[in-house]
């Protein structure tokens, strides 16, 4: 069973940065993809950042690309977000998931697309 921790998470001035991890236990040696979401009060949970451990290929949400930046240590089955420019519109509970490839390594941002969930950490961003 796979196991995730997120943390990093914290409050931050707009145009501040955040970096967050996911801790992972329980995996097999298969590929996964492996994502960040986020969901603000009110809102539905959203994909914003996808990474497979198979490769390179990396997938981000257009409302984060080119100032978020995933990543992932396999040797220490960690996954990384890193967050420049922050704005508030991107507080809000940051959730790791992962699911066990089945795609050929094409990553969803849709959370029906992932079974394994952390337990999320706190990002508030302030004007």
């Amino acid at each position: 069973q796979v196991q995730l921790v997120e943390s990093g998470g914290g409050s931050v001035q707009a145009g501040g940065s955040l970096r967050l991890s996911c801790a992972a236990s329980g995996l097999t040696r298969s590929h996964y993809c492996m994502a960040w979401f986020r969901q603000a009060p009110g809102k539905e949970r959203e994909g914003i950042a996808a990474s497979f451990t198979g490769g390179i290929a990396t997938y981000y949400a257009e409302s984060v690309e080119g100032r978020f930046t995933i990543s992932q240590d396999n040797a220490k089955n960690t996954l990384y977000l890193q967050m420049n420019s922050l704005k508030p519109e991107d507080s809000g509970i940051y959730y790791c998931a992962a699911e066990r490839d089945e795609t050929g390594g094409y990553c969803y941002l849709t959370p029906g697309s992932y079974r394994s969930w952390g337990q999320g950490t706190q990002v508030t961003v302030s004007s």
